[in-house]
C-alpha cells in the first residue's frame, strides 16, 4: 500500500507543478491537463510567430541593404518608434509616410523632422485603439518601406 500512495502522491505534486508552471485555476486533473494543453499550443504559437519575426527581419535586413534608406521600429508598450533615414529627401515623402501611418490606424504622439538633403524622421506612434488591436512592428516598418519606395517612384 505504501508504493501505491507515495505514487499517487507524487503524481499529485507533479499536477500541482503542471498547475503552477500554465497558470491554471483548475483543481480536477482533467481541466489541469486541458489548460496545459491550451498553454502548450500558446508557447507553439509564440515560437512560430517569433521565428516568422526572425526570419522577416533577416529578409528586411538583406532587403535594407540593397535600399538608399533605413528604416527602424521598436515596439513600445503602446505603440511604436519609428526612425526612417535616406540620404536623398523626395517632394511628398513626409506625407506618404503620414498617409501610410493613417492608414494603420497610429497616431503620431510626437515626431521630429528634417528634410532639406537628407530625409530624417523620428516619430513615436500611438495605436488608435479603434482601428488597431495588435499590430507588430514588421508591419509598420513594411508600411513606411512601401510608402517611401511609392513616393520614390513617384518622383521619378
Amino acid at each position: 500500500m505504501v508504493p501505491r500512495e507515495r505514487k499517487k502522491a507524487s503524481l499529485h505534486e507533479k499536477l500541482q507543478l503542471l498547475r503552477s508552471v500554465t497558470n491554471s485555476h483548475a483543481i480536477n486533473k482533467t481541466s489541469i491537463i486541458v489548460d496545459a494543453s491550451k498553454y502548450i499550443e500558446e508557447l507553439k504559437e509564440k515560437v512560430e510567430r517569433l521565428n516568422q519575426d526572425v526570419a522577416d527581419e533577416q529578409q528586411s535586413a538583406d532587403d535594407q541593404d540593397s535600399l538608399p534608406f533605413q528604416v527602424k521600429v521598436e515596439a513600445l508598450e503602446k505603440g511604436f518608434m519609428i526612425t526612417v533615414f535616406s540620404e536623398k529627401s523626395c517632394p511628398g515623402l513626409l506625407v506618404s509616410i503620414l498617409e501610410a501611418f493613417e492608414e494603420l490606424g497610429l497616431n503620431v504622439l510626437q515626431a521630429r523632422v528634417s528634410c532639406t538633403d537628407t530625409f530624417r524622421l523620428e516619430a513615436v506612434g500611438g495605436e488608435n485603439q479603434e482601428q488597431v488591436e495588435n499590430m507588430d512592428a514588421h508591419a509598420v516598418k513594411q508600411a513606411v518601406i512601401q510608402a517611401i519606395k511609392n513616393c520614390s517612384e513617384n518622383s521619378e
